[in-house]
């Protein structure tokens, strides 16, 4: 029976990993630009998910589905990287709900409200659309499944006696997990989402490194 030479195998780990790990800065360079060139759109107010409302925003729900498949890339690296020890069959699926959260998420996206696109009326929403329901639940399901992975790598680590990778990972994931703040929670959901595509990108490229 044919095998794939070990070389090869490491270079599709190695795309994979890439990909992975690219998710995050794509992610929010195009957001940024985005907050900077759409008129009325204020990060203390408007949540990043409401780029996706509008003319414009196909981009923002291209950026959603896009991030996802890098996170969906970096499953599979993760699968083939980590193949012993605790984490090798629950990381691979969590990190895979997170990245199919990101594209169900950008797929459905939420309702213009709070003045934004420009021409909305001010305050929230009378009555949330059903495309509006699916994203929330999506964008929830995606980062607690992401937190609970970095409480899998967290143990990971402790059992592997690297402190510092562990408190890392706990920290993440308590970041995540904390409740949303009504008062705060477009910057909440910036931050949740900057810790978020931080440690994606981080283990995609520690596991590149380490198996290069």
């Amino acid at each position: 029976m044919a095998t794939v030479p070990a070389t090869t195998a490491v270079r599709g780990s190695g795309r994979l990993l890439i990909a992975g790990a690219a998710a995050g800065p794509l992610f929010f360079a195009s957001a940024l630009t985005q907050m900077v060139m759409r008129e009325g759109f204020d990060i203390t107010r408007h949540p990043i998910s409401q780029l996706a409302t509008g003319g414009p925003g196909w981009i923002q729900i291209t950026t959603f589905v896009v991030a996802g498949l890098g996170g969906l890339a970096l499953a599979a690296g993760v699968k083939r990287t980590i193949t012993g020890g605790v984490g090798r069959r629950a990381l691979p699926v969590l990190i895979g709900i997170f990245g199919a959260g990101l594209i169900a998420a950008g797929l459905f996206p939420m309702d213009p409200e709070n003045g934004f696109p420009a021409g909305t009326p001010e305050g929230p929403v009378a009555q949330m659309s059903w495309h509006g329901v699916a994203h929330s639940a999506a964008a929830a399901v995606a980062f607690t499944a992401l937190a609970v992975a970095a409480i899998v790598l967290a143990v990971r680590c402790v059992r592997r006696r690297a402190v510092p990778a562990a408190v890392l990972n706990g920290a993440a994931a308590l970041v995540l997990l904390l409740p949303m703040s009504p008062d705060h929670m477009s910057l909440q959901i910036a931050a949740n989402g900057a810790v978020a595509f931080t440690w994606t990108t981080v283990l995609a490229l520690s596991l590149r490194r380490r198996h290069a």
